[in-house]
């Protein structure tokens, strides 16, 4: 190395890694501070700490940014992949990567196109799942009992909404106060919506209401949880947010839509003095209606009572004809007992006496009787006979008894004399073996081997020989 470049390089001051990262950290903060930046949201993450990272990106570059737990919920907005944002907050470098980020605690819509170009995806989304289709929409109550009214609890709506129903028909108003513009709004809005529907005591219809705004006011009626709550509602709903001119997607969910919230407050009730004048015209036009059907109803009575013959002389024809027949029956009775009289004595001539009537049933008496009498003294003579028959009987079933008797005690005689008790008797003995076998040969039997001797007397134990010379044979058997 020459002597140029050693006091070149001696002139270049020298710094440390971290020296250079805090220099760089201070330089960004101390001269950015606190910032606005327009950008495309893209990379978007949430975790589960609750942070949020993401990058704002334009046609020239792209920044890292980073939204901290405590910053989401009063962000202002929603983020998403895809919008063009304004994000305030302050640039932080990060030494350790040698990165540099952005710290988001304020975010806003960059413009109402933005804003427009979600509106729009949203519907289309929406369109697609059928929540805007006309076969969902509920009927609205003609007179309802409690009406739902869900809107902020400051301002002229909810003035505006009770004065007009206490105008056109009171009703009594259950009132859910919920912010209506800013961060959380929605989340509140669609809260009130699905608590509601979980009332003991639900409400016949409900109004969700505010006044007019900007786009950027009016988003919390344009975001997805609520027209989602709106569509699962089970209670009849009126949308009536900011002006007539104004148009939200909640109008496109909910089942009636008002250009105001005073417009929805006329649409929930009728107006009780035209219900009362439609009530008396109703009711002259029926007084009418039963008058003339009260005249034509006596008219018609007139007509027919007129077609009717008069009564006294209906009366007078009855009671001649009564009077006529009495008579009639006066001269006829004495007639008709007269002829039953006549017929009672042909057919008492004809009749036999009593005592003739007795002497034949006293003679079929006195035959039945003798009959009695020869039947029993034939049914004595052949009990009898019977007797006799009957001891004879029994003389030859004594004799029949004797003869078996003696044919008895020859076949017994015969058994005994073949019976093994009288074998052993004359002096013979029978052998078995141990299992009580008897023993017939000698041949084939083990040396040694256990015999029972059976005697008429008893038994006795004993062993065989095995089969030897006669000189063995006449040795001891070994009993």
């Amino acid at each position: 190395m020459s002597e140029n470049d050693q006091s070149a390089s001696g002139n270049v001051p020298e710094y440390s890694v971290s020296e250079i990262s805090g220099a760089i950290k201070r330089i960004l903060e101390g001269s950015f501070g606190r910032v606005r930046v327009r950008g495309e949201i893209t990379e978007l993450k949430r975790y589960p700490s609750g942070h949020v990272y993401l990058s704002l990106k334009d046609q020239g570059g792209k920044i890292s940014g980073v939204i901290w737990r405590g910053s989401v919920s009063r962000l202002g907005i929603v983020p998403e992949n895809g919008i063009e944002v304004i994000a305030t907050g302050r640039v932080s470098a990060y030494g350790d990567r040698s990165s540099y980020q952005l710290v988001i605690d304020q975010m806003s819509f960059a413009g109402e196109g933005a804003l427009l170009a979600k509106i729009e995806k949203l519907r289309q989304k929406l369109l697609a799942e059928g929540l805007f289709d006309p076969e969902r929409k509920k009927k609205i109550p003609f007179l309802p009992e409690l009406i739902g009214l869900v809107t902020s609890s400051r301002g002229a709506v909810l003035h505006d909404i009770l004065t007009t129903l206490s105008r056109r028909f009171p009703r009594s108003v259950l009132v859910w106060p919920v912010a209506v513009q800013g961060e959380g709004a929605a989340d509140q809005i669609a809260s009130a919506i699905a608590g509601f529907s979980t009332l003991p005591q639900r409400p016949d219809l409900l109004i969700v209401a505010r006044g007019g705004g900007s786009l950027e006011d009016l988003m919390a009626f344009n975001e997805e949880n609520v027209l989602r709550a709106v569509a699962a509602c089970p209670i009849p709903l009126i949308s009536a947010v900011g002006h007539e001119t104004d148009t939200t997607l909640i109008d496109y969910v909910s089942d009636q839509r008002a250009p105001t919230p005073t417009a929805a407050a006329e649409m929930a009730v009728p107006l009780r003095s035209e219900m009362i004048a439609d009530l008396a015209h109703r009711g002259a036009r029926l007084a009418g209606g039963l008058s003339r059907h009260l005249q034509l109803a006596r008219a018609h009575t007139e007509q027919v009572t007129a077609r009717l013959p008069d009564l006294p002389s209906l009366l007078d024809t009855a009671r001649f004809r009564l009077d006529e027949r009495g008579q009639r029956l006066e001269l006829a009775l004495p007639m008709v007992a007269s002829r039953a009289r006549q017929k009672l004595m042909g057919l008492e001539a004809r009749m036999p006496s009593a005592a003739h009537f007795l002497g034949q049933k006293q003679a079929g008496l006195g035959l039945a009787s003798a009959a009695l009498a020869a039947g029993i003294r034939h049914r004595m003579q052949q009990e009898r006979a019977g007797f006799v028959h009957a001891r004879l009987g029994t003389e030859t079933l004594i004799a029949r008894i004797g003869l078996d008797r003696a044919r008895l005690t020859g076949i017994a005689g015969r058994l005994e004399a073949v019976s093994p008790e009288a074998v052993l008797a004359r002096g013979y003995a029978l052998v078995q073996d141990a299992r009580g076998k008897p023993v017939t040969t000698a041949s084939g039997r083990p040396r040694g081997g256990a015999i029972t001797l059976r005697f008429a007397d008893g038994t006795r134990q004993g062993r065989l020989d095995p089969l030897g010379t006669e000189k063995e044979e006449q040795g001891d058997l070994g009993l």
